[in-house]
This record gives C-alpha cells, sequence and structure tokens, in this order.
C-alpha cells in the first residue's frame, strides 16, 4: 500500500472590504471616512491571523474616487485607533491582543450594565418589549441550527440595549470598542454551545428590563460580557 500523505492545509482567504462608488454631491473624505469605518466595522477581522492590508489603488477603484480622499479619510482612522501605518509594508486594520480583547470587553461590561440600569428608567415598555422580537425564529429550533443568523442577533441585541439607555454619549463611547467585540463575539459564538446559552441569558436579561429590576438588569448583562471574557482568555489562543 501506499503510506497516506498529510494533504496541504491551505488557510482561508483573507475578508475582503464591501465597498460601493461614493455619491458625487457629498465630500469625498467624508465619504470614503464613513465608508471605510462601516466596511473595517463589518469585516471579520479576527477569522485570519493574518491582518488585513488597505491598497489605496483598490480603495480608490471601488470607491471611484481619486487616492487623495482616500488617503485622507484613511489618516483620520488611523488618528481614531482603527488602522496602523507600518512604513515600507502599508496601511493594516488594526487587531488586538487576547489581553487588549478581555480589556476591551470588561469595559463594554461595564457600559452595556450601565445602559441597561438606565434602560429599565428610560425605555418604553414597546421599546424593551421589541427585544423579544429579535429571537422569534429560534424559539423553536436551535440558535446553532442558524448560526451566522443569531451571531447577527445576538449582535444586534447588544446594540439595542445601549440605544435603549439614551444616552447618545455612552453611544460614541462604546463605538471603538464595537468594532473588536462585534469580530470576537461572532467568532466565538459558535463555540462551546455559546449560542444555546446566550439566548437563556438574552431572555433573563429582556424580563429584567420588562419587570424594571435595575439592579438585576444591571448585574445580568454585565455577568453576561464578563463571561465572554472569560472564554476568549480560556479558548482564544489565535489572538496571540
Amino acid at each position: 500500500m501506499t503510506p497516506a500523505t498529510d494533504a496541504p492545509v491551505t488557510a482561508p482567504p483573507l475578508p475582503t472590504l464591501a465597498l460601493q462608488p461614493l455619491n458625487t454631491n457629498v465630500s469625498f473624505r467624508d465619504q470614503a471616512y464613513a465608508a471605510l469605518k462601516q466596511a473595517i466595522t463589518d469585516a471579520d477581522i479576527y477569522a485570519h491571523r493574518d491582518e488585513i492590508r488597505l491598497d489605496e489603488r483598490q480603495l480608490s477603484q471601488a470607491l471611484g474616487v481619486s487616492r487623495t480622499p482616500i488617503r485622507e479619510a484613511m489618516t483620520l482612522l488611523e488618528q481614531e485607533g482603527f488602522l496602523r501605518t507600518v512604513p515600507r509594508r502599508g496601511v493594516f486594520i488594526i487587531r488586538k491582543t487576547k489581553k487588549q480583547i478581555v480589556e476591551m470587553i470588561e469595559m463594554w461590561a461595564a457600559l452595556e450594565s450601565m445602559a441597561a440600569r438606565l434602560a429599565t428608567i428610560n425605555a418604553s415598555d414597546e421599546d424593551i418589549f421589541a427585544l423579544r422580537h429579535m429571537f422569534d425564529e429560534f424559539h423553536n429550533e436551535m440558535p446553532a441550527e442558524h448560526i451566522e443568523e443569531y451571531s447577527d442577533a445576538n449582535i444586534a441585541f447588544h446594540q439595542a440595549i445601549i440605544g435603549l439607555s439614551g444616552s447618545h454619549l455612552m453611544g460614541k463611547t462604546i463605538e471603538n470598542l464595537f468594532i473588536h467585540v462585534r469580530a470576537i463575539r461572532r467568532m466565538t459564538i459558535s463555540q462551546s454551545d455559546r449560542a444555546a446559552r446566550s439566548i437563556v441569558d438574552h431572555m433573563a436579561i429582556i424580563e429584567a428590563l420588562e419587570k424594571r429590576d435595575t439592579e438585576r438588569a444591571e448585574r445580568l448583562v454585565r455577568q453576561h460580557s464578563l463571561d465572554l471574557a472569560a472564554h476568549v482568555e480560556k479558548s482564544c489562543d489565535f489572538l496571540d
């Protein structure tokens, strides 16, 4: 018999940014900034061990503008901590280390738990009840059977709690954390039965919000995120 040989392992392709040509009636720099920031937010920046490099020429073609507004937009995004320039190599989307991710999730836990507290005071009954409809399709089927859809619902749920706080400043403060925390939530939701456990947590949080139980809502939301931080610390070695 011919001895078996190991088949070569092919790494998944690096994510690409989803971009559309810009509107000619608005500042190209501002539009390029908004488009790039949204594309970075939507990209799975931790799906591959390699960093995503941005190419000015490709971005210029995708957005339908010259390189100048692209370069100006990237400068703004670098100042905000989304990009970094490596001499003689190019501009890359910033990836965080495991330690940095854990710290970001802990910060998110503090902010979102305060948002939950404020939501019990400021949000309407209708807005709180609407949280339940985010998970309607998962009542009769396990979240793991529709992991992509559930991942999107999971992320939207946490954004909604921030929105229900009524605090615009809190939403702006958490914006830069969101890119990385969202990406990690998406990466980890299918691990260790986290999807099934998270929907139980979500229903308990919604119930506490509906009852205007301020202390319980705050505690549950904080613990939910701290559990994610603990999971990342224990299981996400791909971040190192």
